[in-house]
Parts: structure tokens; C-alpha cells; sequence
């Protein structure tokens, strides 16, 4: 019983952490492509494109 504290917390330290990871990576993810957007709207592609 007196470990119990001490895994829950970690279970929840743990879940934390991904979750903001998770949100870390959402947001760039969404920073990346508006500045993508900008780059193609001013006509600069992707060399991705080039065929």
C-alpha cells in the first residue's frame, strides 16, 4: 500500500508528459504548414515538386 502513491504518481507524471509531447508536436506541425503556405504563396515550392 505505501507504493501506491508513488506509482500513481508516476503513471500520471508519465501521461503528462506524452500529452504535452503530443501537444508539442501539434503545434509545430500547424506552425510548419502555415509557414510552408507563406513560402509557396510567395512562389517558392518544394523541391519535392520538381519533376
Amino acid at each position: 500500500m505505501s507504493h501506491t502513491f508513488f506509482i500513481a504518481f508516476s503513471y500520471i507524471v508519465t501521461a503528462l508528459v506524452v500529452a504535452g509531447l503530443i501537444l508539442r508536436a501539434v503545434i509545430d506541425h500547424r506552425i510548419q504548414v502555415r509557414a510552408l503556405a507563406d513560402l509557396e504563396s510567395r512562389g517558392i515550392g518544394r523541391r519535392s515538386r520538381r519533376g
